[in-house]
């Protein structure tokens, strides 16, 4: 049996989406979807059974997240140590360069549905069929938008068999590399707000990230309640960033 060939197979998921497809590909913390036109995020939107606050998640890699968000240098190290130095990964939330040129060629109307108050959330280090994926999208000036394959409130997928009839049926291509990573964790990515450093969603390797901002930074980060009490992981929802 041949290895698989990361290169090729991100390459044709690309095409796929930069054509205005929609692909459900592997990532470390679960499948997810990803698509880059209006029309491709509406049917992603739709088909999940999203709430209206929900925001589009816009896929980057180092390099992207240090371009487009806008950060003091405490708050990027912060993100730099959780994602490179310990090789976790990371959603990060914060402020936004409007005039970078990947946010330039979004869509007004999908800019606003993936923006609030100035910020945008973007998934970080979430292995190398991620980043290959990320870096595609820097280079061509392509901006992707990802969310997980599911929908909304059955939890992350980590298995393509364990996806949604009606979210397979709703993708162009499926990419499948079978188990994923932290798939024991039964959660998505840890999500976290900056600069405040707010947690927004308790995920995968919360713990690990708790203890690198509490030793590096002496930031105590809140205690996980477990899934028994905080089963989707969210302590604050997106939409708060939306208030005015």
């Amino acid at each position: 049996m041949p290895r698989i060939d990361i290169a090729s197979d991100v390459r044709r998921v690309f095409e796929v989406v930069s054509g205005g497809g929609i692909a459900i590909w592997p990532n470390d913390v679960g499948y997810g979807m990803v698509g880059s036109s209006k029309a491709a995020m509406q049917k992603i939107f739709d088909t999940k059974k999203r709430g209206s606050h929900k925001r589009n998640a816009i896929l980057g890699d180092a390099i992207t997240q240090r371009e487009i968000h806008a950060l003091d240098k405490r708050s990027q190290d912060i993100i730099e140590s959780i994602t490179l130095d310990y090789n976790l990964p990371l959603g990060a939330i914060a402020p936004c360069r409007l005039d970078h040129p990947l946010l330039q060629k979004i869509d007004d109307e999908l800019l606003e549905a993936s923006t609030a108050n100035g910020t945008i959330a973007m998934l970080l280090n979430a292995g190398p069929i991620y980043n290959e994926l990320c870096r595609l999208s820097r280079e061509a000036v392509q901006p992707l938008f990802g969310s997980s394959a599911n929908v909304s409130g059955s939890g992350p997928k980590f298995r393509v068999d364990d996806i949604e009839p009606e979210i397979k049926a709703a993708a162009d291509i499926i990419l499948n590399y079978g188990l994923r990573k932290y798939h024991h964790y039964q959660r998505s990515a840890t999500i976290l707000r900056f600069p405040e450093v707010e947690v927004v969603r308790i995920g995968s390797c919360y713990e690990l990230i708790s203890d690198v901002v509490r030793r590096e930074y002496g930031i105590e980060l809140p205690a996980d309640p477990g899934r028994d009490k905080l089963p989707s992981g969210h302590l604050k929802e997106f939409e708060l960033l939306r208030a005015p």
